[in-house]
C-alpha cells in the first residue's frame, strides 16, 4: 500500500456563500498534502457559485461542477465521485471546516489499523454556530478533548441498526473501493449517511479515532434539525428516506438478533411519524414490524 495515497475531498455546496471559502481553505491547509479537491455547487440560489468562482481564480486546476438544476446531495456527490481519482474519499459540506491534521490522522489510521476489511474511519467533531461559537462536541469529551465514552469500532452492523452507535459522519473518511462496490450513494434517498453506514457495516469494519477532526456548523436548516418538524415537506421526505433505508436493512439481515436490533429502530421511527403527524408513514411501518416479529 502507498505511504501517501491520494485522498479525494468532495466539497458539496448549496447556499453556503457565507462559509464556503473557509471550508475550501481548510482543505488547502491540511498537513497531509496528497489531496485532490473537487467542488460541486448544487444550483445554489444565493451567491455561492460566484463566491466559488472568485476563489477558483487562484486555484484554476481545481475541478468545479455547477449543477444547472438542484439534484440533491446524493446525486451531486455521485456526479463528483465519477471524476475523483483518490483511494480514499471525504464528503465535505461547504459549511464545515476540516482541522489541519484531519486527513493525516485518518490516513494514518487506515495505514496502521489492525482492523481487517476496514472501510470507514471517523472521529469527533466540534459543533459550532453560524458565527463560529463553540456549542458542544459530537461526543462528550474530557479536558484533554478525549471522549468520555468510546464509540463503536469493528463490526458495528447491529449497533447501527438499533441506533446504539452513532457515527459522526462529517468526520469520516471512506475507502474508495468500498464506495465503488456500493455504487456510491443511493440516489433515491434525501440523505445518505445512515444508508452508507448500514450497507458498509454489513461486510466491513469501522474504526474510531479519538480526536476532534472537524468543525461542524449547526444552522437552522441543518439536516439534524429537520426530523421532528410538523407538517413540513422536507421532514416528510427525510423520514420517508429512513423508512426506505430500514426496509433495505431488513433485506440484508441474517439473524434474529439483527431483526431485533432493527425492530427497535422501527419503533423509534413510528414514534417520530406519530409526533410529526405523518400518519401515512406510520401505517407503512406496520407491515415491517409484523415481518420482523413473525
Amino acid at each position: 500500500m502507498q505511504k501517501s495515497p491520494l485522498v479525494s475531498i468532495i466539497c458539496l455546496c448549496y447556499n453556503h456563500e457565507q462559509f464556503v471559502v473557509e471550508s475550501l481553505n481548510s482543505v488547502l491547509n491540511q498537513t497531509y498534502k496528497n489531496i485532490e479537491l473537487i467542488i460541486a455547487d448544487d444550483c445554489s440560489t444565493d451567491s455561492s457559485e460566484k463566491t466559488i468562482k472568485n476563489w477558483l481564480e487562484n486555484y484554476p486546476d481545481v475541478p468545479f461542477i455547477s449543477n444547472e438544476t438542484n439534484l440533491g446531495n446524493t446525486k451531486t456527490f455521485n456526479k463528483a465521485l465519477k471524476i475523483a481519482k483518490g483511494d480514499y474519499v471525504i464528503d465535505l459540506a461547504a459549511d464545515d471546516v476540516l482541522l489541519p491534521n484531519c486527513v493525516e490522522k485518518q490516513i494514518d489510521t487506515f495505514l496502521n489499523s489492525n482492523q481487517k476489511k476496514l472501510a470507514i474511519v471517523y472521529g469527533n467533531a466540534e459543533i459550532i454556530s453560524e458565527n463560529n461559537k463553540h456549542l458542544r462536541y459530537y461526543y462528550e469529551v474530557n479536558p484533554e478533548k478525549k471522549v468520555l465514552k468510546k464509540p463503536a469500532t469493528g463490526d458495528i452492523y447491529s449497533s447501527i441498526l438499533s441506533q446504539n452507535s452513532m457515527i459522526c459522519s462529517v468526520s469520516s473518511m471512506v475507502k474508495r473501493q468500498v464506495l465503488d462496490e456500493l455504487r456510491g450513494y443511493d440516489e433515491n434517498l434525501a440523505y445518505e449517511d445512515l444508508d452508507l453506514w448500514i450497507r458498509t457495516a454489513r461486510n466491513y469494519n469501522f474504526e474510531f479515532i479519538d480526536a476532534v477532526l472537524i468543525q461542524k456548523r449547526e444552522l437552522e436548516n441543518s439536516l439534524g434539525n429537520q426530523f421532528y418538524k410538523k407538517f413540513n415537506s422536507r421532514t416528510r421526505k427525510i423520514n420517508y428516506s429512513t423508512y426506505l433505508i430500514l426496509k433495505k436493512a431488513i433485506a440484508l439481515n441474517k439473524t434474529k438478533a439483527e431483526n431485533k436490533a432493527v425492530l427497535k429502530r422501527v419503533h423509534q421511527e413510528m414514534v417520530k411519524a406519530k409526533k410529526t403527524y405523518d400518519i401515512g408513514l406510520f401505517i407503512k411501518y406496520i407491515p415491517l414490524e409484523l415481518k420482523l416479529r413473525f
